[in-house]
Order: structure tokens, then sequence, then C-alpha cells
């Protein structure tokens, strides 16, 4: 069984060049017994943005704060504190933060796809 606190995770920057100002904290993975699949919370800072790219699995998203875009095939849709999308393989994609405060969003996705 695992219990813990988002606050007390250690947050890893993302350092590509197509990223600027995210950042990337586990919660349940293979080390905590959850063999497939990875949960993560991504921490985006405001003006920030993750890679805009596509990868051969699929991910869901809940937005826990903040506001942004979520850039999905082509088109730009507004995401908020409350919205949840799912990211088919194989989709073009990317996060950015055009809020004032920090976009923080649960990620998961299958262990192939967690770097």
């Amino acid at each position: 069984m695992v219990v813990g606190k988002l606050s007390e995770l250690e947050a890893v920057k993302i350092n590509l060049d197509t990223v600027k100002g995210a950042a990337m904290k586990v919660l349940v993975g293979p080390e905590q017994g959850w063999e497939d699949h990875v949960m993560r919370v991504m921490e985006v800072e405001p003006g920030g943005y993750t890679p805009r790219h596509t990868h051969d699995w699929p991910h869901i998203n809940y937005i826990i704060k903040g506001k942004g875009l979520l850039h999905l095939n082509g088109e730009d849709k507004v995401i908020e504190a409350g919205s949840y999308a799912y990211v088919p393989s194989n989709a073009l994609h990317q996060f950015q933060n055009t809020g004032d405060e920090t976009l923080e969003f649960i990620c998961i996705v299958p262990k192939k796809g967690h770097a």
C-alpha cells in the first residue's frame, strides 16, 4: 500500500530543448507496485510548456490547478482545474501554461511511456 502527499515529493525538472519550465513528480508506478502504468503530476510554470510530440502510447490527464492550452492534433483546447483529457496514441500534443500560477495535472501513462 502507498499513501503519500504530493507536497512531500521532489519535482524532477525536465531538461529538453523543447521544454520550458516543466517538472514531474511520480506518485505511483512500478517502484510502488503498479507494474504496468505510472501516475505522475506534471508542473508547468507560467509561460512554460511541454514538448510538442507524438508517441505510440495513450495517456490520461486531469488538471489539478491552473489554466492553459492542450494542443491536440492541430487544435488548441482550453484547459483549467477540473478539465480532463484522453490523448490517444500517435496524437500530436503539447501542454502550455497560459495562466499566472503553476499548471498542475495528473498524467497516467503505460510504463513504457515514462522516462
